[in-house]
Formats: structure tokens, C-alpha cells, sequence
């Protein structure tokens, strides 16, 4: 089993990954939901952890720091960080950013280490739906120093257009930012699993291809 294929058996084994039929916020009828929210444990996180780390290992990006966007992104730059180290021995920094900038001690904007011109960035997300999250950050990030954001990672690429664009949201962040974005797995992943029994739910594949055929990037 590809570690691309475990991790979808460890989305639906952790409750993250589910079949069935789901409004989503954009209003359209999808056959699977994705629910980021149901990791809640220390296991979870290890193992989420690892799959970032070998995400960041197989596209050979070189980061000097993991930055997680406060709040969702901290414990997942924490796990990523660790598990680069424990599974491929790479020691590198991380760092997370204050929703409010501390006007006490030392002061900042940012946790951990202090960015500074020419350090190497990967930005580390649980799922992209708009590129909103990217779009907060990258302002705070630029204006620390001059650092070189070698990519984003995150979990699942619904490779979906959005509701004005024919392009999806990793498609027009790197359009309008420049900035790869790499996931662990996408939407092709996930109905190859299901078609090689890889997790049960065989009798959505006919679905998840006409919603893929209908809303597709």
C-alpha cells in the first residue's frame, strides 16, 4: 500500500473522510465530506504528522521552517516538524503566527523562529477551500523578511472549481501568488481507492465521477 493509499484508509478510519450525500457550503450536493475536525487524538496527530513529512519528502522540497497559519495550522506544523525529523532525519524550524500581535515581553507577531531573508518556507494546511487562509498570511509573512515560500502543503485537493471560476483554489493561488501547492492526496486518489477496495464504499465511485465530471478543475 502506497502511503498516498494509507492515508485515505486513515481518513475514513479516523472519521475524516465520509460517503454519502453532503451540502456543502457552496451549496452543491457532493457524494463525500471531509471533516478535518475529527483528528482529536495523539495518535491521530503522529500519524498526520508522518503523511505531511512524506508529502514534503516526495516533491524534495528543502524547507529551513514549517509554518502553520494560527489556528488549524499549529499543531499540524508541530506534527509535520517532528515526524521530518523522527522518519527522515531532517531538523527543521517552525514557526505559527498570533491572531493578535502581543503587546507584552518580547512582543511579535509570530511563535518560534524568527523568519529572516532568504529562509526556505513550506506553509502547512489541513484543506484549501478558497485560499482564503493563504491570502491572510502571506502579508505577515513577506512583511517578517524576505523569505522564499518554496510550497503549501495540505491534505486533500478537491481539485473543484469554484462558484465564479472554472480554476480551482490551488489553480488560482498559484495563478495570483506564485505559490505550489502540493497535497497528500486529491479527488483521482480517493475513487482510485475506493474502485481498488482499498476502503469500502465501492457503490459511490459511479457518483464521485459524475460529480467530478460536473464540478472538475
Amino acid at each position: 500500500m502506497t502511503y498516498k493509499e494509507s492515508f485515505i484508509k486513515f481518513m475514513v478510519d479516523s472519521g475524516v473522510l465520509k460517503f454519502g450525500e453532503f451540502t456543502l457550503k457552496s451549496g452543491r450536493i457532493a457524494p463525500y465530506f471531509i471533516n478535518c475536525g475529527n483528528y482529536k487524538t495523539g495518535a491521530q496527530l503522529a500519524r498526520l504528522g508522518e503523511y505531511y513529512a512524506e508529502c514534503i519528502n516526495e516533491h524534495r522540497l528543502k524547507p529551513d521552517t514549517l509554518f502553520g497559519p494560527a489556528y488549524k495550522g499549529i499543531p499540524l506544523s508541530v506534527a509535520a516538524c517532528t515526524a521530518l525529523f523522527n522518519k527522515f532525519g531532517v531538523d527543521c524550524n517552525y514557526c505559527f503566527d498570533r491572531k493578535e500581535v502581543k503587546d507584552h515581553g518580547e512582543g511579535g507577531m509570530f511563535v518560534g523562529k524568527t523568519l529572516e531573508d532568504g529562509e526556505k518556507v513550506v506553509i502547512i494546511e489541513d484543506v484549501m477551500t478558497s485560499g482564503k487562509a493563504l491570502r491572510e498570511v502571506l502579508p505577515k509573512l513577506q512583511g517578517a523578511a524576505k523569505i522564499d515560500i518554496e510550497g503549501m502543503i495540505i491534505t486533500v485537493d478537491r481539485a473543484e472549481k469554484g462558484l465564479e471560476s472554472d480554476k480551482s483554489a490551488v489553480q488560482e493561488v498559484y495563478d495570483e501568488f506564485g505559490v505550489k501547492v502540493y497535497s497528500i492526496v486529491n479527488i483521482e486518489d480517493i475513487i482510485a481507492a475506493l474502485e481498488n477496495g482499498i476502503i469500502p464504499g465501492a457503490e459511490y465511485v459511479g457518483k464521485m465521477k459524475e460529480y467530478r465530471e460536473k464540478y472538475g478543475a
